[in-house]
Order: C-alpha cells, then sequence, then structure tokens
C-alpha cells in the first residue's frame, strides 16, 4: 500500500489537470444537438448533463502539470480559476459522478437524436379528399 502524504497533491496523478469541462447551451432543438454530435466526433471530447446544464469535458493536459502529473510548474503564476480548486471534492477524494447523461462519442449522439426526434414521429395516413358538393353535382348530371 502507498505512503499517503499530508498534501492530496502529491498522491494523485493530477486529475484535475487533464481535463476541463465548460458549460455548453442547453440543446433545444435537433440542430442543436446535431452540433453536439459534432463536437464528439473530435478525440478526447465527451458531454454529460449534471444537474440540469450541459457540459463538454475535454480531456487535454495542462502544459504546466510536470510529467509525473504530481506538480504544477506554474504554480506561482496559476491562474485564478487554479487557485481557487480545492481538494474538498476533487477527482483523487470524492465519488463518482452521476450524470444524468453522458455522451462519450458521436454515435452515441446519433443514437440519442434518433430516439429523440426521429422515432417520436408518427406516419398517419393521409386523408383522401373530400368531393366538393359541386364537381359531385355536376358529376352526376353528367351521368343522366
Amino acid at each position: 500500500m502507498a505512503k499517503k502524504s499530508k498534501v492530496l497533491c502529491e498522491d494523485c496523478a493530477g486529475m484535475c489537470c487533464r481535463y476541463f469541462a465548460m458549460q455548453i447551451d442547453t440543446p433545444e432543438d435537433k440542430s442543436d444537438f446535431e452540433d453536439i454530435r459534432w463536437y464528439l466526433a473530435h478525440e478526447n471530447v465527451s458531454v454529460f448533463v449534471e444537474d440540469g446544464s450541459w457540459f463538454a469535458n475535454i480531456k487535454n493536459k495542462c502544459r504546466h502539470l510536470s510529467e509525473d502529473n504530481h506538480k504544477c510548474m506554474n504554480y506561482d503564476n496559476r491562474p485564478p480559476i487554479c487557485r481557487k480548486y480545492n481538494t474538498e471534492n476533487c477527482d483523487f477524494t470524492s465519488h463518482e459522478y452521476q450524470y444524468e447523461l453522458h455522451f462519450t462519442d458521436d454515435r452515441q449522439m446519433a443514437e440519442y437524436i434518433k430516439v429523440k426526434f426521429d422515432n417520436n414521429k408518427i406516419d398517419r395516413p393521409k386523408k383522401k379528399k373530400a368531393k366538393s358538393k359541386t364537381k359531385a353535382k355536376v358529376k352526376s348530371k353528367a351521368a343522366k
């Protein structure tokens, strides 16, 4: 068993520095979902929904993370978003995420679009046009 240090970041593999998630607009129509399908066609991108909000998750290691993934090489000059981050609910110490939806590739989104939009269409037989009374009277007079 590995010895745990007092500083959690020293035991971690830099999970928080290997991706970022950005909130995206909640899709409203098929076109919006098709845009998300395009995001998902790219490597290392997933999309998830958490508490009703949609996020694009981009797995891309911060260039300031050390090769062993244990240290920020730009610690003193790190951006405010990094300074606000704490280990209370970091990937190393927290539980599994409870996503409402999670898409890891464009094929999953294509299936979702199919179910959400295409399978909900109801094909009804076309109604026959009712003949107008005028045409019906003309036809019946011609038959005499």
